[in-house]
């Protein structure tokens, strides 16, 4: 298991059937909390084969948690990330990623994180997409800016660009939340391509990082004002 560094605690949330993995900062209860949702994770292998695991390899969500220094700031991985459920299944990873299943027990542990407080929700590849999704179908939780990096944001258009299946057992956004938001992507993004990425945020506050693929972003400086 990756460790977390500092004040970071590996915190299990049940929902909806689903463990959902956290790592948790909490140091004011009155302060708005952080919320960073990871991506797709390795869900496919070398092959295009769905994996037994999609536990993500990389830590780059991860660390730019670590690294915020905002008072309340939590990690949430994805269903059977790093947990195994009993309810996991790999259609939840795979063509089912963005289901009712799986965007509500999402909806429920960022609710049980937050514990009241205003959240900035910060969602990275297909995260963003979790994050956007949660916002519209719970509006109780009291997101005040929505963040994206590298995000999708319509997996119909993105599937179809790429001659992939659709993922046929999700759901998507057919209009972005109407909350503040940031969209960050990479200048040489070819996972998510700077044409999808503007068709999808129109008028929307865009930031182009430069020289920045998918996974380029490391050193990000998040605009987190609401």
């Amino acid at each position: 298991m990756w460790q977390p560094a500092g004040d970071f605690s590996f915190v299990p949330v049940s929902v909806a059937g689903f463990d959902i993995a956290t790592y948790q900062k909490i140091t004011d209860p009155r302060a708005a909390v952080h919320v960073y949702i990871e991506g797709d994770g390795y869900a496919f292998d070398a092959y295009g084969m769905p994996t037994a695991d999609p536990t993500p390899r990389g830590t780059l969500v991860r660390d730019l948690a670590m690294r915020d220094g905002a008072a309340n700031v939590v990690y949430v991985a994805r269903p059977c990330q790093f947990i195994m459920s009993e309810k996991c299944d790999e259609k939840y990873w795979t063509y089912g990623r963005f289901s009712s299943a799986v965007v509500d027990s999402m909806s429920g542990a960022v609710a049980k994180v937050a514990a009241g407080r205003p959240i900035v929700l910060i969602g990275y590849s297909g995260g963003a997409m979790i994050g956007g999704l949660l916002i519209k179908r719970n509006p109780a939780l009291s997101v005040k800016k929505w963040i994206t990096i590298a995000g999708v944001l319509n997996h119909a258009d993105w599937t179809a660009y790429f001659g992939d299946a659709p993922l046929r057992e999700s759901l998507d956004l057919e209009h972005l939340p109407d909350v503040p938001a940031v969209h960050y992507i990479g200048a040489d993004d070819e996972v998510v391509p700077n044409a999808l990425s503007q068709k999808w945020i129109g008028g929307g506050k865009i930031v182009v990082v430069p020289n920045a693929g998918h996974e380029d972003f490391d050193n990000l400086d998040i605009d987190f004002g609401y």
